[in-house]
């Protein structure tokens, strides 16, 4: 499903990631840790195709990441990505918004009408009410809405997705605790097979439902693990303060 292989991203200070090497299979579900700076940003990049590594290779769904941009393109069209920034867009409508989940296998027509007029408002609906939201809010520009709010809203457009590799930054940092843990259920649930899920997290008290826990520190991989394995010495590793990141 996915592979990482001897990754390195080089920094201005220090590479931000360095030989990592990290493989998914279908139906795993894997948490990646660390403090701000770690490089879990930059990994979720790699594995997302938006950085090209500067050493190592990665490789999507038993095939090496083409260079040819048209089968890249159909490559990264089977990811879905949840950035911590969200990347939603201000003057569109929620509604909008969930069906740029869409626009990889929606033709060209398609995708212009999406720009005028209301698209497959049943299935919008739909992803709305899985994150805990009414579907009066598909017609209010995304720009009105609170930040916990934006944030379920870019989650419902990943279900719109239907990807089989999900990737998500930090998805439940701007909602409240019982909040948060069900929709990581909801995301637990839609990494199961045949699809694959890493997300980082900024709590590690959240691990509980994963496959496997990875820690990074300084852009280098210091465990790999399941999460009945992950010791307190284990996060005082990846935590403990080592200077300016």
């Amino acid at each position: 499903m996915l592979e990482l292989r001897g990754v390195t991203v080089p920094g201005r200070q220090r590479p931000r990631l360095r030989a990592v090497s990290l493989r998914l299979e279908p139906g795993e579900r894997v948490a990646l840790l660390g403090r701000s700076g770690a490089g879990k940003s930059t990994l979720l990049a790699v594995a997302n195709g938006l950085i090209t590594p500067a050493e190592g290779g990665v490789s999507w769904f038993g095939a090496p990441a083409s260079q040819q941009p048209l089968q890249r393109r159909r490559q990264q069209a089977r990811i879905g990505t949840l950035w911590q920034d969200l990347r939603l867009v201000d003057e569109l409508s929620v509604q909008q918004n969930l069906n740029a989940g869409c626009l990889a296998r929606w033709s060209w027509r398609q995708i212009l009408l999406n720009l005028f007029s209301a698209q497959e408002s049943e299935a919008c609906c739909r992803a709305l009410a899985r994150v805990e939201l009414e579907a009066s809010l598909l017609v209010q520009p995304l720009g009105r809405l609170s930040g916990g709010q934006r944030q379920r809203v870019a989650i419902a457009r990943l279900l719109r997705q239907n990807a089989q590799l999900l990737l998500a930054d930090e998805p439940l940092a701007q909602l409240d605790p019982p909040l948060a843990r069900r929709l990581l259920h909801l995301v637990l649930d839609l990494g199961q097979s045949p699809r694959a899920l890493l997300l980082s997290l900024h709590r590690p008290d959240l691990v509980e439902g994963f496959d496997r826990v990875v820690g990074l520190r300084q852009g280098e991989l210091v465990f790999d693990k399941p999460p009945t394995s992950l010791s307190t010495e284990d996060l005082h590793q990846l935590y403990a303060s080592s200077g300016p990141s």
